[in-house]
């Protein structure tokens, strides 16, 4: 049996679009991968640069072009859109993001794309709700980067705190990819411990812990402000949920997953666990929240919902 030729299409070739490549280029993840974007010459110089790193990771045929070389894509990423510009929250970028957006999805369907979309413009969220609504295509095709990224600063900033390795922190944060977000500390392990009893032993309190959350949330500004755009953990994370959708691995990512019932939500996409293989989303793990959380989660949708409505009446 041959094996399974594997085909990424990238459509916005920006600082996030453009790290993204190089991350899927180090670690040798599909064998040919499409560069688009308005500035043909961008993404014709990208390609040139990145296929010279072929020699030390693994072959792959990478160069520019357009929305028709969608139609044999096994994954469509989307990172093309307005950035967010210091002072402005993701949430502002909406209707910028939505007309931008609704002009990459329609020639990418009308190509004969069947594959899976990956989301990461923002504001993410709604970018990847409307995306499924444009599209047409089945929920489960269309993956949010949602609360990945936020989730890694998490682990990080807790991994120094208490000493550990970040990849050992299972702490997930939840609801929208932006302001009203948090941390499901209550349900957070560390090697099977609960979080709160390692951070205890460890002389930090749930308050410190709640402090790093808001440093979580608050980090994308401290690095937009200090160079200008956040891209090297997005990309990365980008990444990372492309090969659990390549590779079918049936990993537990926190993405932006659509809900169906899950947390009493339905017809919206927002951070959660889930399980991610090649058919997309393939469940959505529910965690069941503590009473406080619960309540956040709610508050996080309901942000989201209105900037959704919002965000879709700019197409009518």
């Amino acid at each position: 049996m041959a094996l399974k030729h594997q085909k990424v299409a990238l459509i916005g070739d920006g600082a996030v679009g453009s790290s993204y490549a190089f991350a899927m280029m180090q670690q040798g993840i599909a064998e040919e991968f499409v560069i688009i974007d308005i500035v043909k010459d961008r993404t014709e110089g990208d390609a040139l640069d990145l296929e010279d790193a072929q020699v030390f990771t693994a072959p792959k045929n990478i160069y520019s072009g357009d929305y028709k070389d969608c139609k044999d894509a096994d994954l469509v990423v989307i990172t093309a859109g307005a950035p967010q510009k210091p002072g402005e929250t993701r949430l502002d970028l909406v209707n910028k993001n939505v007309k931008i957006l609704s002009s990459i999805v329609k020639p990418v369907v009308d190509s004969g794309f069947d594959g899976i979309f990956l989301v990461a413009a923002n504001p993410v969220d709604v970018l990847t709700y409307a995306t499924q609504k444009l599209s047409g295509f089945p929920k489960e095709k269309v993956v949010g980067s949602g609360t990945s990224l936020d989730t890694t600063r998490f682990q990080v900033a807790v991994g120094k705190k208490l000493g550990v390795n970040p990849a050992d922190v299972h702490a997930y944060i939840m609801g929208e990819h932006g302001d009203s977000e948090f941390a499901a500390i209550d349900e957070a392990e560390v090697g099977s411990r609960p979080l709160l009893d390692v951070a205890k032993d460890a002389g930090v309190s749930k308050d410190d812990l709640l402090k790093l959350e808001q440093e979580t949330r608050d980090k994308a500004y401290t690095i937009i402000n200090k160079k200008g755009a956040t891209f090297y953990g997005v990309a990365t994370a980008l990444m990372r949920i492309s090969r659990a959708i390549l590779r079918d691995e049936n990993s537990v990512l926190p993405i932006g997953a659509p809900m169906n019932g899950e947390y009493g939500l339905n017809d919206i996409y927002i951070g959660s666990p889930a399980v991610v293989n090649a058919s997309g989303v393939a469940k959505v793990l529910e965690v069941p929240l503590s009473a406080d959380e619960a309540k956040k989660m709610a508050a996080s949708a309901e942000t989201l919902k209105e900037t959704a409505k919002k965000g879709m009446d700019v197409l009518k």
